[in-house]
């Protein structure tokens, strides 16, 4: 049976700031009407809308390159109805604390709408601590139990997921895989042939089929909504060829690690087989010392990482400063070390206007 093109992919990687600015990566979800975010140094470039759309920031560690913007993540959602989670190193929810406390919160009687805030903080083994943190109490802080993590999982929205792993950068470091659920995949030809038409009782098709319901389960089948009542059924084994089951993306983020054995390893479990990895390669492998001293990566490590991995793209990101002007000699070097295509220089999504904003 014929599926047409491979599927649109769901997940939208971007740097807002390419790969030479404040690390940061945004990952779009439009169809879940979400974002994740990996580290906050400068959110300048995304806009009051997309950052409104961030469900789960995760924080690689507290250098102010990573995290000096989380107040306009924050401020934002004053005056939202919100909720945002945070993942982060152990020492996370009191830094997240002292930032809230350095504000006064003297009227937020009158604001109606609640915005919470739940830290987990990620150490070697797992969640270590977990902290709630609400405006109508001034963000007063909350100790939350810590839940056991599931096969590693320290987030889950629906069908994302967020792993992380503990890396040493002379200080507590977080990497980070989202990972989503498999995609189900309808065959428009096997619709036709069956003289069935497209429309919204297909996502009640896939979610039956992905909770594994039983073949005799009834599944209406109607062309628009107003048409769900009283919609014929049909049995979910006699609809089961009509969808293909394929995995989701699995996006890694690597940034701030000393090239140790201890890192390579636990970087490469946490990564292994992901569709995209971004990787930080600072310096190029002539200033190896340098990038020790700092406790990063060259391009040669960051490469060999994702080789070991066995990542289908990658791309780096974090360069130097001091090296602004030779992206496109450092994406090679990543790209030969890796045995992968070389990236495009600037990154993924290198266009940083919000899709959904209306014109200008």
């Amino acid at each position: 049976m014929v599926y047409g093109r491979t599927m649109r992919p769901t997940l939208l990687p971007r740097l807002p700031n390419g790969r030479t600015g404040d690390p940061a990566l945004l990952v779009e979800a439009p169809g879940l009407g979400l974002s994740v975010l990996f580290d906050c140094g400068d959110l300048s470039a995304l806009s009051p809308r997309q950052l409104l759309r961030v469900a789960v920031l995760g924080l690689s560690h507290a250098h102010m390159d990573h995290w000096a913007d989380v107040d306009r993540l924050l401020r934002v959602r004053i005056g939202q109805a919100a909720r945002l989670d945070v993942l982060g190193p152990p020492g996370t929810a009191a830094r997240l604390h002292h930032r809230l406390l350095s504000y006064t919160w003297n009227l937020v009687d009158r604001i109606a709408a609640e915005l919470v805030i739940e830290a987990t903080e990620i150490g070697a083994s797992g969640p270590v601590a977990r902290r709630r943190f609400r405006l109508r109490s001034g963000f007063a802080e909350e100790a939350l139990p810590v839940a056991p993590a599931p096969d590693g999982v320290a987030w889950r929205s629906g069908p994302l997921s967020i792993r992380a792993a503990l890396l040493d950068h002379g200080t507590p470091c977080l990497g980070f895989l989202l990972e989503e659920a498999s995609h189900a995949n309808i065959c428009a030809a096997g619709l036709t042939a069956a003289g069935l038409p497209a429309g919204p009782w297909l996502a009640g098709l896939k979610a039956a089929i992905a909770a594994g319901l039983p073949d005799d389960h009834p599944v209406p089948v109607f062309a628009r909504p107003a048409e769900a009542a009283g919609a014929p059924c049909r049995p979910l084994g006699a609809l089961r060829g009509l969808v293909r089951i394929t995995p989701g993306q699995r996006i890694g983020y690597l940034t701030d690690l000393g090239d140790t054995p201890a890192n390579r390893a636990a970087a490469v479990a946490l990564v292994s087989g992901a569709d995209t990895l971004f990787v930080e390669a600072p310096f190029p492998a002539t200033e190896a010392a340098r990038a020790a001293d700092r406790h990063h990566l060259t391009t040669i490590a960051a490469g060999e990482i994702a080789r070991a991995a066995g990542v289908k793209r990658v791309e780096p990101f974090h360069i130097s400063p001091r090296h602004a002007g030779e992206e496109a000699r450092l994406l090679a070097e990543v790209a030969a070390a890796a045995g992968l295509p070389v990236p495009k220089p600037g990154g993924p999504n290198a266009l940083h206007a919000d899709p959904a904003a209306p014109p200008a």
